[in-house]
């Protein structure tokens, strides 16, 4: 009998672990297991202190790492304190010169500090509002896919993600990065698997290349 590899899957920023639901694995083989977010201790938790609170739910050893977006750079920070069988990270960056330059603007200014919060978290004021089949859609589909909620969450994440101070990238990070990304675009990413097409939320619409791609490394 094959020993499964477990998998431990964290969503992007604000997301839901509904984001990796067509990512398909043997399950024969693979067993995954969904790390929700947690709400921040305070405004001024550390990734570090972050990291550590994540960690203490895995409950299998040498497990394999896995991380959309600002969940990428959570598990680069967890890898720091278990021992991994490998790190994977999609529509994310390794360190911080794979961030782009008006995010560190963002960063320079503190603009990211006036940044809406309300308008990305109470999603269902939107759906009540909104008027057309699109724009409905759309409402539903952040509905589903979004689920921390939390006001002190979104601005601590955001603070996180333009303050990582990864100088350079970790050793053996596997990483995955689509060509149309316009949050991280790929042309400050060195390094990666590239997936033709693929959006900052390929993980959705590109999860069969995607799949294809974590059989292969895993």
């Amino acid at each position: 009998m094959i020993e499964k590899k477990h998998l431990y899957f964290v969503p992007g920023l604000a997301a839901s672990p509904e984001i990796f639901e067509y990512i398909k694995l043997p399950i024969e083989q693979y067993e995954i297991h969904h790390l929700d977010w947690l709400i921040p201790d305070t405004k001024e938790e550390s990734i570090q202190h972050y990291a550590k609170r994540m960690c203490d739910r895995i409950t299998h050893k040498n497990p394999i790492l896995l991380g959309v977006s600002f969940g990428g750079v959570v598990v680069q920070e967890m890898s720091k304190l278990i021992t991994t069988d490998k790190v994977i990270i999609i529509s994310s960056v390794k360190c911080k010169d794979e961030i782009p330059k008006r995010l560190k603007l963002a960063k320079i200014t503190k603009a990211y500090k006036l940044f809406p919060v309300k308008a990305v978290t109470n999603i269902e004021s939107l759906a009540k509002y909104a008027f057309g089949d699109t724009i409905k859609k759309r409402a539903e589909l952040y509905k589903k896919y979004l689920s921390m909620r939390d006001d002190n969450y979104l601005p601590w994440a955001i603070h996180n993600v333009l303050n990582w101070s990864q100088e350079i990238p970790l050793p053996n990070i596997i990483h995955i990065h689509g060509n149309n990304d316009s949050v991280f675009p790929i042309k400050h990413v060195k390094g990666c698997k590239v997936i033709k097409g693929g959006t900052h939320s390929m993980i959705i619409n590109k999860a069969r290349p995607i799949s294809k791609i974590l059989l292969e490394v895993i």
